[in-house]
Order: C-alpha cells, then structure tokens, then sequence
C-alpha cells in the first residue's frame, strides 16, 4: 500500500539543492538565449542570476526551466536592458512567389542584411526567436514545399574583447 500510494518525503536540505540548481539552470538559459541590445554581446550568468534575484524570482518547481526562464526575460526587460539575441536566417525563394512572400515576411523580421534577387529571392536576414515557428510555416504553405528556410546561427553575438579607448 505504502510503496504503491505512498509520497516520497524530501528532506528541506534536498529540497533547498534542487531549487538552488533550477535557479542557476535558468539563469544560464536566459544568459544563452539574451544580449544587450546596446552592444549585442552576451550577459554572464551570474550578473543574470543577481538581476533574478534583484527582482525576487522565486522557482516553481512544476514548471519545466525553459518555460521559467521566457518568463524571467519579460520580467528583467523592465528593471535592465536585456532581449533575446537574433537568429541569421537565409530563405530562398522561387521568383513567382518571391515578392508576395516577401511582403507578408516583413514585419517578422528585424534585420535584412543581404538580399538577392536573380531566378530566385535570396534573403539573409535577422529575426526574433519568437517569430521562428511562423515564418517557417509561412514559407512552408506560400511556396508548397519549394521554398527553403536555413538557420545560419541561431544567436547573432559579437565575439571577442571590447576595445576600449
């Protein structure tokens, strides 16, 4: 009876550990996932976790960390300048439907960088993570399975030193 229906008991010392390591994985996801949007380079994971405590997160320990940690990014955009880093995407698309897609596809995106237009539309460009899911499907139904969508990175990061002067 006991072994079918019975609860395991966790001792507070346990309890207090797996919260503590939920904090810190959602603080490294939001630091995978976000930039500054001043300097597009990344954020460390502990200033992250000392914003999330400024702001008093507390873990819910139903809740998977991903979803924990979209929901930390909405709430530090209001105390710190903080956002989802963009995904590079290249799409090439057939010429007859390529600039009526086009149209639809613009406000989805934040940045074009390159854009090629010969026998085919070629667009490298900069979009919200966010926005992924509907352009994929967008080009998916407009095109009927010919035009491609290609991640090139999925965090447009500046790498290196800053230089100081």
């Amino acid at each position: 009876q006991i072994l079918s229906k019975g609860e395991l008991q966790v001792s507070d010392k346990e309890r207090h550990t797996q919260l503590e390591q939920m904090f810190r994985d959602i603080a490294t996801i939001v630091a995978d996932k976000c930039v500054n949007p001043e300097t597009k380079r990344p954020y460390t994971v502990i200033l992250i976790e000392r914003a999330m405590k400024d702001i008093h997160y507390s873990v819910k320990p139903n809740k998977s960390t991903k979803q924990q940690a979209l929901e930390v990014i909405r709430q530090l955009k209001e105390t710190m300048q903080i956002e989802r880093a963009h995904m590079r995407l290249r799409f090439i698309l057939p010429a007859k439907e390529g600039k009526k897609l086009k149209e639809k596809l613009k406000p989805l995106i934040k940045v074009i960088e390159n854009e090629d237009f010969h026998e085919q539309l070629e667009i490298v460009c900069l979009i919200d993570p966010g926005c992924f899911r509907e352009i994929d499907e967008l080009i998916r139904s407009e095109t009927k399975g010919k035009g491609t969508l290609e991640v090139l990175s999925l965090k447009d990061v500046e790498e290196g030193d800053e230089k100081l002067e």
